[in-house]
């Protein structure tokens, strides 16, 4: 087949290698598919041999005088050491299929293989103060779902697949190894993300991602793997994260810069003018006084041809009253500055506490004609605040300060150069613009018709 299938050698070893490792990985599908029978004396035994490997050392000489009750409440306590969930028959915690066989055939292979770094893995974590150990059982059982969600192992072999590892023909027993290797690494990622049992999910998709990013760069042989993988920690992660997310949103190439800084005025014209049209609708502000500590209502708003605030008393219920209803009015022509917090006139002798605090970070004053008249706010919410002082600063001319603004914007812009780059999805976008091309030799584009009439 390979002598007359069509394409390069390289194309033809490619595809062959892909069907050899196919095969290879399909090999481990009916033990992935197998779930552990609790009743299986054999399965038992290796569970048993788990047990013992891991706690052989620290054995009780007089245990097998111990009774039946006893020696069942002493292997409990261990196989929780171990991270089984149910430790009165961990047989139960393996029926789960995937993994099913598989997961107990890497545990196994494991602790037999790798005996010391089986037993320091073990005792290390069952030392670790409660919340804080790693557990063995748990995490070998769901790193091998892991393994066999990015190998798909017991999923059909695709004939489109694009995707081999070379490192899968290198040695025997490979997928084992790539086990022992890997939980190798999700017991350094949990000591350095400083996990507790909480974060379990968090510490396998960062080990997912380690794992993936390093098969991506094809390694040759599990040694090259384990050099690859281990470079990559939680720190690097964390690094790689970042960027990406920063290139995701494509901010860092130039030209979406460029129309990231057209694009703002744009969008900036389009928050001032909501600002003007909020506050041409009005708000309703309590006024405080200071001698019976009762509350009165009074309503400001803009008039539609931005040129007047008018305002004035309300009654308790009244909402949205008619322009012509508000008697006091300042002309936008006379306001001179716009004072916040400390600042304002009737926030100057408040004294300090928590409920004055929350009073002084919604408090506004328009100071206006040459006398220096005010007009003092309390604004009902943070955001009305930050819609009052956008909208009287952009009346006086100066820029949207608040936080709103900014959020805003950045939401706006993000939409709108998504929009802008739909087209060029997938595409990357170069850095620089392409070189523009040289002169024509000559500019005689247009066809003489004079010789053709003649």
């Amino acid at each position: 087949n390979i002598i007359h299938s069509s394409g390069t050698v390289g194309d033809e070893m490619t595809h062959y290698l892909y069907v050899l490792q196919s095969i290879t990985l399909n090999l481990l599908e009916p033990r992935a598919k197998t779930p552990v029978d609790p009743y299986n004396q054999e399965q038992r035994d290796l569970l048993q041999s788990l047990r013992q490997m891991a706690f052989e050392l620290d054995m009780d000489p007089t245990a097998s005088n111990f009774s039946t009750d006893r020696r069942k409440s002493v292997c409990a306590k261990e196989f929780k050491k171990l991270g089984f969930s149910n430790n009165s028959n961990p047989a139960l915690d393996l029926k789960r299929t995937p993994p099913g066989l598989l997961a107990l055939d890497n545990m196994v292979y494991f602790s037999s293989h790798y005996h010391d770094t089986y037993s320091r893995f073990v005792l290390e974590n069952s030392s670790r103060e409660d919340k804080h150990e790693c557990p063995f059982a748990r995490s070998s059982i769901q790193l091998t779902v892991l393994l066999c969600d990015i190998l798909r192992i017991g999923e059909p072999p695709s004939e489109t697949g694009q995707h081999y590892y070379p490192m899968f023909f290198a040695q025997d027993r490979v997928f084992e190894e790539l086990f022992c290797l890997c939980i190798q690494l999700l017991n350094k990622t949990w000591k350095e993300m400083r996990a507790t049992q909480e974060d379990f999910d968090k510490v396998m998709q960062v080990v997912r991602e380690q794992i993936t990013r390093t098969l991506t760069s094809k390694p040759t042989s599990l040694e090259l793997f384990r050099t690859k993988v281990h470079a990559l920690n939680y720190s690097e992660i964390l690094k790689l994260r970042q960027t990406e997310r920063m290139h995701q949103e494509e901010t860092l190439a130039p030209p979406v810069v460029e129309l990231r800084e057209r694009l703002k005025p744009e969008l900036l014209e389009l928050i001032k003018q909501q600002r003007l049209n909020r506050l041409c609708e009005g708000t309703l502000f309590r006024k405080i006084s200071s001698r019976r500590r009762q509350d009165k209502l009074w309503y400001c708003r803009l008039s539609p041809n931005h040129k007047v605030l008018h305002y004035g008393d309300v009654e308790e219920g009244t909402e949205n009253p008619p322009i012509e209803s508000l008697q006091e009015k300042i002309p936008v022509a006379d306001i001179k500055a716009l004072l916040t917090g400390k600042d304002c006139p009737h926030m100057k002798e408040k004294s300090s506490g928590k409920q004055n605090k929350e009073v002084l970070d919604l408090s506004f004053s328009i100071l206006y004609d040459v006398e220096e008249y005010n007009l003092n706010f309390i604004a009902p919410s943070k955001y009305e605040f930050c819609l009052w002082t956008d909208g009287l600063n952009v009346l006086l001319g100066r820029e949207m300060t608040s936080e709103y603004t900014k959020s805003e914007l950045d939401i706006l812009l993000s939409m709108e150069i998504k929009l802008r780059l739909l087209d060029l999805e997938n595409i990357p976008i170069p850095d620089t613009p392409p070189p523009v091309p040289k002169p024509p030799s000559n500019y005689n584009f247009c066809y003489d018709f004079s010789h053709a009439e003649q």
